[in-house]
């Protein structure tokens, strides 16, 4: 998981690695460790093969691990002064010092709380070899002083950046959906590398992982693949805090991106999950593509199958109509770039902005051919002018007599209309509608407080006399 960090004037990208397991370890210690389960998720896949994947598990683990260290200029040791020197930790200790004695290794011995008892608790880990330094992640002791190491070895990195090119927005992109879907797969294979580990176990994504991307022709972005969202009856009947933890992630990594990737499997069903999820991204404001993974699973396909795809994903993601749609096996790379151009074309429409000229043109044309409804008093609603407040999502305030004279349906056709003639493709858009009478009662309010406050202070004084 990869994160930005500051200290002082020191910016750096910090890694955060998955535990390394000890090999020789059982396969039920491993289970336990990494608290993974070869049943919830997992119907439709042999035992064998959970086994074999809950085997391969550990070393991949490590060649994340390795991979991290590879393009680190500072390494971290992070062992557990409670627990004690571990044969686990003289493992890690022999392998970092065969194969990365080149690089600046700090030995943090963490949960030391307190500053006595943690000169005791570093003693023993002096015969790793390296000068252990006491920490506490809980309450912030020593973190301090391991920053300050961390920075000393920093190499300054020549030719910054302008200002104004480091002020560039970087769009973030959220990958999300059901578990076992292909969103690790997805994140991989844009990458070009193994960034996450990719395993038919239902929950080896437990964070909302990091990463930062730049597209063929330059452009960055941030990658985000997230945990696999299960209906909330199916995490808690599990039982599973882990799971239930990754779920809020990714929830939050959905509020924290500008553009949101929905896959679906292909020969998977659209299930009330992913309209739940569907909803989620609406809600949000986020842009959205979907994105129809495995596509080389679907026999026999011609030239109207992804027609035919497309109606019955339109007809049940109907909270997301709006969303263009990509098709892509990630595991083979085919049409993975896709997702990207797709990606950056609906960030750019998110943060379209239109003038005021143009905007009014589409209401008066929509107006012309299809006008507000009449009450049963006879009165109609009226259209004055409209404008764009905001942009991500873009958000249009339409001034009207009165709010309440056009219904919930209007209000959906002059969406409608404004997608047509004007686009914002793969973007939810908002209305506000305001009311012109409650307008100049607000304004007559604030005028009448304004006249008060400039009558003079001897005349209010007689005037309360």
């Amino acid at each position: 998981m990869y994160g930005r960090s500051f200290w002082g004037e020191h910016e750096f990208m910090l890694v955060d690695t998955g535990g390394v397991l000890n090999v020789s370890k059982s396969q039920p210690n491993i289970m336990e460790d990494l608290a993974i389960t070869t049943t919830i998720g997992m119907e439709g896949i042999p035992l064998a093969t959970r086994e074999a994947a809950v085997a391969r598990m550990p070393s991949m683990i490590e060649r994340q691990a390795t991979a991290a260290i590879e393009e680190s200029c500072v390494i971290i040791f992070l062992v557990d002064g409670q627990a004690g020197l571990t044969a686990a930790d003289e493992e890690i200790a022999d392998w970092l010092r065969k194969n990365y004695m080149d690089k600046f290794i700090i030995l943090a011995v963490n949960k030391c709380e307190s500053p006595r008892k943690g000169i005791m608790q570093v003693s023993e880990f002096w015969s790793l070899g390296f000068s252990p330094l006491p920490i506490s992640a809980i309450s912030g002791t020593g973190t301090g002083e391991l920053l300050d190491l961390v920075c000393s070895e920093l190499k300054k990195v020549e030719g910054t950046e302008d200002l104004v090119e480091e002020e560039n927005r970087i769009p973030a992109i959220a990958i999300v959906g059901r578990p076992n879907v292909g969103k690790s797969s997805i994140l991989n294979a844009l990458v070009g590398e193994d960034r996450t580990i990719v395993s038919p176990i239902s929950g080896t994504t437990r964070d909302a992982i990091d990463t930062e991307f730049t597209g063929p022709e330059g452009q960055k972005f941030r990658l985000i693949d997230t945990a696999g969202i299960r209906k909330r009856a199916a995490i808690a009947s599990s039982g599973s805090t882990t799971e239930a933890l990754s779920v809020n992630r990714a929830f939050r990594a959905i509020r924290r991106s500008d553009v949101v990737a929905l896959v679906i499997e292909a020969m998977a069903c659209i299930t009330e999950q992913d309209c739940r999820i569907a909803e989620r991204i609406e809600q949000e404001g986020k842009g959205c593509l979907i994105v129809v993974n495995k596509w080389d699973t679907i026999p026999n396909k011609n030239q109207q199958t992804a027609t035919y795809y497309e109606q019955d994903v339109r007809e049940k993601l109907r909270a997301l109509d709006w969303a263009p749609i990509v098709y892509s096996t990630a595991i083979a790379g085919q049409s993975v770039d896709k997702i990207i151009v797709a990606a950056e074309m609906v960030d750019k429409e998110r943060s379209r902005r239109l003038s005021t000229a143009t905007i009014n043109q589409v209401v008066q044309e929509a107006v012309a051919f299809k006008s507000p409804p009449r009450t049963r008093g006879g009165r109609r609603g009226r259209v004055y002018y409209c404008t764009q407040a905001a942009v991500r999502p873009p958000t249009f305030v339409f001034f009207v007599n009165d709010a309440k004279l056009f219904p919930e349906t209007y209000r959906r056709y002059m969406e409608k209309q404004l997608r047509a003639d004007a686009g914002f493709s793969g973007t939810p858009i908002r209305l506000l509608w305001r009311s012109r009478r409650k307008m100049e009662m607000k304004e007559g309010k604030s005028a009448s407080r304004t006249q008060a406050n400039l009558v003079p202070r001897d005349r209010k004084v007689a005037s309360s006399t």
